[in-house]
């Protein structure tokens, strides 16, 4: 068997994420269940199914370290919802949205028009009349030519001129938000009365059994303070979280890891989540709390790699196939081991190698590599961070929104799950350094 060494370059790239309806980026995915302290996409699809048989809306909570993997699983979650009949829109709201300032207007618009978009494209055509006087209003307000007449009206198409116009400019943004702040109630009312209600409709007529939202990209909010005297993301989630809830259909935002350590997390939990605490993902582990390698987390880490060097082989052929990849099996486990289970800086790091040299990758070159991401991550720590980092080590825990804010939004700590609870252990990366310390 031979590696088809651009497809396994492209297979790398840590800004890919993999679309599980696929069939393509299907033969790449590996289920890190269990090892990851749960089955955490089974029971968001579960609570799901469940209440859809009720005919009773969800709103869900998911969260973990940007780059762990997080998007993949909710391609995953559309793909299984998908082939159980219902309606799945699925979208990044940083397409939409400017991290580093958002509002509870802008959020709700990119919902709406994401899923107004998706509707369109299976032929169901919504002219909500309160969205067609909102726009002339709009128009109007931002001396942007959107009018439309009831009769012609396109929510996305609408949306989309209001979304182009206001992203680059915070000064326009701020004048929307101002004209929709009042209008909020009615902006929900319109969505559920005269949106999402009729599409439920359309949908059951078409044999689908609800709409599900999946809003992605949510938790890379910037975590700046607000003139409310709060950080953006507990404005946002907490003091405006029973709004985000309101919408008559099923919901899943991804939100910012930082809210778990938030002051505010019991508030998030009862106003956003209906009382359900949100769904953590943590790291694949490589070495278990006492020290010892998990051989599980490693070989699901060497699967992942193979997966996408051979993906046409089976999991029995993938480990005689590491010496055409790897210069040795125990560079393809230094690179897992030094990753700390972090998806992305994993395949970032191969990536990086590859960039390099053709496979079969040398130690050597891995080494550089790693000396590269172990500087650039140092380069941001102070002696302050590196106390708290012994600490760390020695507790395996962290605690309080600053522990969360220096270390874990960092990647300077991880976080796993085993059968025991949640427990914290620093990014390999930087643990040598820490023993000269």
């Amino acid at each position: 068997m031979q590696l088809d060494f651009l497809r396994f370059f492209d297979a790398c790239d840590p800004s890919r994420t993999l679309v599980i309806s696929r069939p393509e980026d299907k033969q790449y995915y590996i289920d890190f269940a269990a090892v990851r302290g749960g089955k955490i996409i089974e029971a968001l699809e579960r609570t799901i199914l469940m209440r859809a048989r009720l005919d009773q809306p969800t709103c869900q909570l998911f969260t973990g370290h940007i780059g762990c993997g997080k998007s993949t699983e909710l391609r995953r979650l559309q793909a299984d919802l998908e082939e159980k009949g219902f309606h799945v829109v699925y979208f990044e709201s940083t397409q939409d949205l400017d991290m580093a300032d958002v509002d509870i207007s802008d959020i709700l618009l990119a919902i709406i028009r994401q899923i107004s978009e998706s509707l369109e494209a299976i032929g169901i055509r919504l002219q909500p009349k309160y969205f067609a006087r909102l726009f002339n209003e709009i128009s109007d307000l931002l001396q942007t030519p959107i009018e439309f007449s009831e009769a012609e009206f396109s929510l996305p198409l609408g949306l989309g001129k209001i979304t182009a116009q206001t992203k680059e400019s915070p000064k326009l943004r701020n004048r929307l938000r101002q004209h929709l702040e009042p209008r909020t109630n009615g902006i929900l009312e319109s969505l559920n009365d005269e949106v999402l209600e009729q599409a439920n409709k359309e949908l059951s007529r078409q044999g689908k059994k609800g709409l599900v939202v999946l809003v992605d990209n949510l938790d890379r909010v910037d975590n700046r303070p607000t003139t409310f005297g709060r950080t953006q993301p507990e404005y946002l989630f907490v003091d405006r979280g029973e709004q985000l809830r309101k919408p008559n259909c099923h919901m899943v935002y991804t939100i910012p890891l930082s809210l778990i350590f938030s002051n505010g997390y019991q508030i998030l939990t009862s106003r956003l989540g209906g009382g359900i605490a949100p769904k953590i993902l943590p790291m694949a582990p490589v070495q278990r709390r006492d020290g010892a390698d998990c051989e599980e987390g490693l070989m699901l880490l060497r699967q992942m790699v193979m997966a996408r060097a051979f993906p046409e082989a089976s999991l029995e052929q993938r480990p005689n196939l590491i010496p055409l990849v790897f210069e040795n099996p125990e560079v393809l486990d230094r690179l897992c081991k030094i990753s700390g289970g972090h998806v992305r800086n994993l395949l970032g790091m191969l990536y990086r190698c590859l960039q390099e040299e053709d496979p079969p990758v040398s130690r050597a070159c891995l080494e550089r590599v790693i000396q590269e991401y172990r500087g650039s991550l140092m380069l941001a720590i102070t002696e302050d961070e590196w106390t708290s980092l012994k600490r760390v080590a020695e507790q395996q825990g962290v605690s309080g929104e600053e522990g969360h804010d220096t270390l874990l939004r960092s990647l300077f700590v991880f976080e796993y799950q085993d059968s025991v609870g949640r427990w914290f252990s620093v990014n390999p990366l930087l643990k040598c350094k820490l023993k000269e310390l």
